[in-house]
């Protein structure tokens, strides 16, 4: 058997393991070592194991896991999210569908702070859904509108799956997060619009009466400005550092972190025990995390050893479908698998095999993963998987309230990703602007 059959075999053994129930990293690692073993033998497969897990996790960048995993548990546990919102809605409640809109903006921020977007859903689940429900907005769109916005997190820089990407893709994370600030004003820009659209042309799917209730102005200006100081504060430490030239994306996260964990004891919001369990669910994350990296890496240098991407690239590049068909292949592939695994997942699986196919194809690899980025998070709000959707639904506990509600509430936002995506496609400069200055 060739090493190119061998390669595909394992892709589809890969494939199979997933499907049964096993465990992605534990699947990538198993085809991983058999792969190498029937194209090598198993000592040259035990050997590069090692080098996997040696040159895969002992670098310094890594350290940024953990501290930007902390970061954003601790902004959750002090409020800041509902401190955001608050903010948001004062300044924008008045204007049509202005709690909507506020939600964006707000997720926004908090994503300039957390890059994780399920912390955003857990948080404006919370926070944001009863207080458009007060305000006269439908429970349908308002889950929608948090499910949607909240995809903000892994795009808006600092984003965990860009730290992934750029691992993988050997980019720079300082320049993937500066690629994400124009893309992720786009999204919230376009989900802006979509919801005055909505409010405008379809006001019974956003609100419960004929008028939307007006927004009280229950926060002063004083307490709006001690609200918004921690906000600022972080954003400017964290992204100010990183941009301003003063840390490197690792220190970045050390100093969020040890931002965020101040602003927690200030406001006495975390004790001896829900600390202690911060530190251990960070732990679990980056392990996790961390134990897919080694898989993935190990899964491409696997493939590498077979051929599999070289004679993919040639059957793609060469053939008819050309270099803009293999992107909209692989677009439309990931947005299929985010019906089914999570983020992470399909880019650990899809990667070692496109990123060959890409860089022959002479695609800019910042672009290419801002382009990943955008269609692995409009999974997280399409079924059956749709993760931000069953984290809204759980974060709720809300028995009256129907998954399939949540559904049909976030499809007009995943029309304004496919639309961001394709603009992203047409005009590259969204992407790479920043980034390659």
């Amino acid at each position: 058997m060739s090493p190119l059959e061998i390669g595909g075999l394992a892709i589809a053994g890969l494939l199979v393991l997933i499907y049964l129930g096993m465990p992605i990293g534990v699947a990538m690692l198993a085809v991983s070592f058999a792969g190498v073993a029937a194209i090598r033998g198993e000592p040259v497969s035990m050997r590069m194991l090692g080098a996997a897990a040696n040159n895969s996790l002992r670098e310094y960048l890594y350290a940024i896991v953990p501290l930007f995993v902390l970061m954003g548990l601790l902004v959750t546990v002090s409020k800041v999210g509902k401190d955001t919102f608050d903010v948001f809605q004062r300044l924008l409640g008045r204007i049509t569908a202005g709690l909507g809109i506020a939600t964006v903006f707000a997720n926004a921020v908090f994503a300039a702070i957390t890059g994780v977007s399920i912390a955003s859903a857990t948080v404006f689940s919370r926070v944001a859904v009863p207080e458009m429900t007060r305000h006269g907005y439908t429970r349908k769109f308002a889950t929608g509108v948090v499910a949607g916005s909240s995809v903000l997190g892994m795009l808006i820089p600092p984003s965990l799956l860009m730290i992934v990407y750029a691992v993988l893709a050997e980019e720079s994370v300082g320049r993937m997060f500066l690629a994400g600030v124009g893309p992720g004003m786009l999204l919230a820009f376009a989900f802006s619009v979509t919801i005055f659209l909505l409010a405008r042309f379809s006001p019974g799917f956003v609100f419960t009466g004929e008028k939307e209730s007006e927004t009280e102005d229950t926060l002063g200006w004083g307490a709006l400005l001690r609200k918004a100081v921690p906000i600022v504060f972080l954003m400017v430490l964290v992204l100010g550092g990183l941009y301003g030239g003063f840390l490197n994306p690792t220190e970045a996260g050390a100093a969020g972190a040890l931002g965020a964990l101040a602003i927690a004891l200030l406001r006495r919001s975390l004790s001896w025990r829900s600390f202690w369990n911060l530190l251990v669910e960070t732990g679990q994350i980056t392990v996790s995390v961390l134990f897919l990296i080694l898989a993935a890496t190990f899964f491409s240098r696997m493939l590498a050893l077979s051929g599999v991407p070289r004679f993919l690239a040639e059957v793609m590049l060469d053939g008819p479908v050309g270099p803009w068909g293999f992107l909209v292949l692989y677009l439309l592939l990931i947005i299929a698998l985010g019906c089914l695994i999570d983020s992470i997942s399909i880019m650990l699986i899809l990667l070692p095999i496109a990123l060959p196919v890409a860089e022959a194809a002479g695609f800019d690899l910042i672009w290419f993963g801002v382009l990943t980025v955008v269609s692995v998070e409009i999974g997280l709000l399409t079924p059956p998987f749709g993760l931000s959707v069953y984290v809204i639904k759980s974060a709720m506990n809300d028995p009256d309230l129907k998954i399939s509600d949540i559904f049909r509430g976030a499809l007009p936002f995943v029309g304004a990703m496919i639309a961001s995506l394709g603009l992203i496609v047409l005009i590259p400069g969204i992407a790479t602007f920043l980034a390659r200055l």
